[in-house]
């Protein structure tokens, strides 16, 4: 599970930027738009813990406490929920809210993994 820690917090990292980016846009035409639709600024919340999340994972790869595994599940598990729920206009936001969820799940098989091999 090293191995994923690095890789997804290094990906997180980088889709950090990227959703980032999306986001403002969104928020720009939703703005234009007057539709009153806030999908703009539910994408910055999921890019914020993104970067969280992302960075969360680097810093706790190599620990063997279950404090790591749990801020992943939250910091991915509330970026999924808002995605999921507030995405509107941004249909992008869904793509992003998977990749949370695909990574809260996989730090619940790590929490579940590590607390076997104690």
């Amino acid at each position: 599970m090293k191995t994923w820690k690095l890789v997804s917090g290094i990906l997180s990292i980088i889709l950090f930027l990227i959703v980032s980016v999306q986001s403002c846009a969104a928020g720009v035409v939703n703005a234009i738009e007057e539709n009153g639709q806030s999908s703009g600024s539910a994408g910055i919340i999921v890019a914020i813990m993104l970067l969280s999340g992302g960075i969360v994972s680097i810093a706790t790869r190599k620990s063997n406490g279950k404090g790591g595994n749990i801020a992943l599940i939250v910091l991915f598990g509330i970026a999924a929920l808002v995605g999921f729920t507030m995405a509107g206009n941004y249909s992008d936001l869904v793509i992003w809210a998977v990749w949370c969820l695909v990574n809260a799940a996989l730090a619940v098989v790590a929490l579940v993994k590590g607390k076997k091999t104690e």
